[in-house]
């Protein structure tokens, strides 16, 4: 009969090292990019509340949603500012029925 024959032990092979410059990139500034825009939509939705409400409302809305959609670390600054933006949008809406028309007129 014939014996099995022993097959030499495999080493495993370290894996390849990607090429320089090829590396993924980090996440930081992505993070820090949706923090700053979690910042700004409270900065912005603030002052909404006083004047340029119809400009700075849906500004701080969409930056508010961008920031929470990107995974920011500030997420109570970001919802801050959607609920400031959303203020400034009901303002709006609210000088609007009770002066029965836009407060400004260009004429």
């Amino acid at each position: 009969m014939k014996t099995a024959a022993t097959e030499p032990p495999v080493t495993p092979t370290p894996a390849p090292t990607p090429a320089r410059g090829t590396e993924p990139a980090p996440s930081a500034p992505r993070t820090r990019d949706a923090d700053g825009m979690a910042v700004a939509s409270f900065l912005l939705g603030l002052p909404g509340l006083l004047v340029l409400n119809f400009v700075l409302g849906p500004a701080a809305v969409v930056l508010a949603l961008v920031a929470l959609s990107r995974g920011t670390r500030r997420r109570g600054r970001a919802l801050l500012g959607l609920a400031l933006g959303v203020a400034d949008l009901l303002i709006v809406v609210g000088l609007t029925v009770a002066n029965h028309g836009v407060i400004w007129s260009f004429a």
